[in-house]
């Protein structure tokens, strides 16, 4: 009897033992999931993760060109998003989120400059951060070495419609102007009014200018300014035949009145936008404010380039907001 009482008490003592190291084991994992759990809540969101928000927040739409009531043919904008997978195979070493590491993509519109019916352009995309220096060239040939160099100094590029005559009169400065980087566009043959001539000879005007041109320079022209801004459908029509976009201008500095550096800078910085052109001549006006105006633009956050890359869908990216042109 005495053995059997003995047995109870160690199967008793036994069992409680059990009991407390597996209550013991049991707290213990417990435990352990509570701490994996603060961690994980801790931690947060993966850097895949992050990524995958931060494309969502910067995703922009892209832009379709489109004709405008007033402002008649306007080209398209891309749309901007974030190439998560670039993006996270650039972060992941680090194994943290970076902002400055994130990697975009454009994303082209849907309807473009080209799939337009024939109309005039007298800006880009407004919400581009870029200008463009149309400078028509039919006379003032001692005024561009100057305006050249200011051009250079700034790494920037204008486009200059030469009008036919004078490129035949000066090719070696209708090249040196295109080996400089710059564009050259069409500005007819003898400088005519493009409204009051038949469609026959708007074409001539056209297709002679081209020829000198290209036989000066090397490069074609696919930008048709019409002189004094004087221009029909058919002139536009033409000109697209052509493959010439007809363009024309946003801002006007009147540099042919003479004004002073002051009256053009301020009448230009008064009125320019993103998107804008402007039109200037080589006069002794737009030669003395050019760098001056130039500084001033840039200090707008503006880019200056020519009038086919303002009108190109190109997106200007920014990698401190995802709002940026």
């Amino acid at each position: 009897m005495g053995k059997i009482k003995h047995m109870i008490s160690v199967l008793i003592i036994g069992m409680i033992m059990f009991f407390f190291v597996e209550s013991k084991l049991i707290s213990g994992y417990l435990e352990e999931l509570k701490n994996e759990a603060q961690f994980a809540h801790q931690s947060g969101p993966s850097l895949l993760q992050q990524i995958q928000q931060e494309a969502k927040d910067r995703y922009v739409s892209p832009q379709n060109a489109k004709i405008d009531r007033v402002w008649k043919a306007i080209p398209g904008y891309n749309g901007l998003k974030v190439d998560e997978k670039k993006s996270y195979q650039l972060m992941k070493k680090d194994g943290r989120f970076q902002e400055s590491r994130l990697i975009y993509k454009q994303i082209p519109p849907k309807v473009h400059l080209k799939d337009l019916p024939p109309a005039p352009i007298y800006r880009g995309h407004s919400d581009k951060a870029m200008v463009s220096l149309a400078i028509n060239v039919a006379w003032g040939e001692e005024y561009l070495p100057e305006m050249l160099e200011v051009l250079k100094k700034h790494s920037i590029h204008a486009t200059f419609f030469f009008e036919g005559q004078w490129v035949k009169k000066h090719p070696d400065l209708a090249k040196m102007i295109i080996d400089a980087g710059h564009e050259g566009g069409n500005h007819s043959y003898t400088h005519p009014d493009m409204a009051r001539l038949s469609k026959a000879r708007a074409r001539e005007e056209m297709e002679k200018t081209n020829k000198v041109i290209e036989s000066a320079t090397g490069t074609r022209p696919l930008l048709f300014a019409p002189p004094s801004g004087s221009f029909t459908d058919a002139t536009v029509e033409t000109a697209h035949q052509l493959g010439m976009n007809t363009t024309l201008w946003t801002v006007d500095t009147i540099d042919w009145k003479k004004p002073t550096p002051e009256v053009l800078i301020n009448r230009v910085i008064s009125r320019v936008h993103p998107g804008a052109i402007i039109l200037m001549h080589p006069t002794e006006s737009s030669s003395a404010s050019l760098d001056t105006l130039v500084r001033k633009l840039k200090a707008k956050q503006l880019k200056v380039d020519t009038v086919s890359n303002l009108l190109s869908e190109t997106r200007i990216i920014s990698h401190t907001s995802s709002s940026s042109h």
